[in-house]
């Protein structure tokens, strides 16, 4: 593939092909482009649309201390979203907004080449399994090729909606920390 983030990023600012870009800014992934690991959320907030980059707000805020917890920095990994726009008032992405968004998706996945995919919440993983629920899935590895694996973790946002989940969500970047020394390197 010939196109770079850069040149990916200039082609989603043009793109109307999903009606959230009218009241929107579009918002691609950042991080490295070797990363070999790329997060994934469900949609930029409104943080997120104001500054154009994604996990920037509250759950980002978390996102950082949990990578920083497993040794990681924003800079080693990817961080995008299914959707590429702010539904209005943060609700939940329609299935024909993820579906429109979704080859944006699939761009930054085949210019990124991750070993692992961290869909963060249900939204993200449904794109890869729609069969499995996060409640059952989060902090386990499920191969996807023969070399890329997803991890699903419960989104940042919903240990802040529910401090319940914090537990869990720590517990889950540990294991992701342990599973990531099992990779080849």
């Amino acid at each position: 593939m010939n196109l770079t983030l850069d040149q990916l990023q200039e082609k989603l600012k043009a793109w109307k092909g999903c009606p959230l870009w009218e009241h929107s800014n579009p918002v691609l992934g950042e991080g490295s482009a070797d990363a070999q690991i790329m997060f994934i959320g469900e949609a930029p907030g409104q943080k997120e649309d104001e500054l154009g980059r994604p996990f920037v707000g509250p759950a980002g805020k978390l996102l950082d201390e949990l990578l920083e917890s497993i040794g990681l920095a924003r800079e080693d990994v990817y961080i995008s979203n299914v959707v590429k726009y702010r539904p209005p008032g943060n609700r939940d992405p329609t299935p024909e907004e993820k579906e429109q968004c979704m080859p944006w998706l699939k761009l930054e996945i085949a210019l990124i080449h991750p070993n692992v995919l961290v869909p963060l919440g249900r939204h993200a993983l449904g794109h890869f399994f729609p069969e499995l629920n996060i409640t059952s899935a989060h902090g386990k590895p499920f191969k996807l090729t023969d070399d890329a694996w997803v991890f699903p973790i419960y989104h940042p946002a919903a240990a802040l909606h529910n401090p319940n989940l914090r537990d869990a969500l720590s517990q889950d970047f540990q294991s992701l920390k342990k599973f990531l020394t099992t990779l080849p390197a």
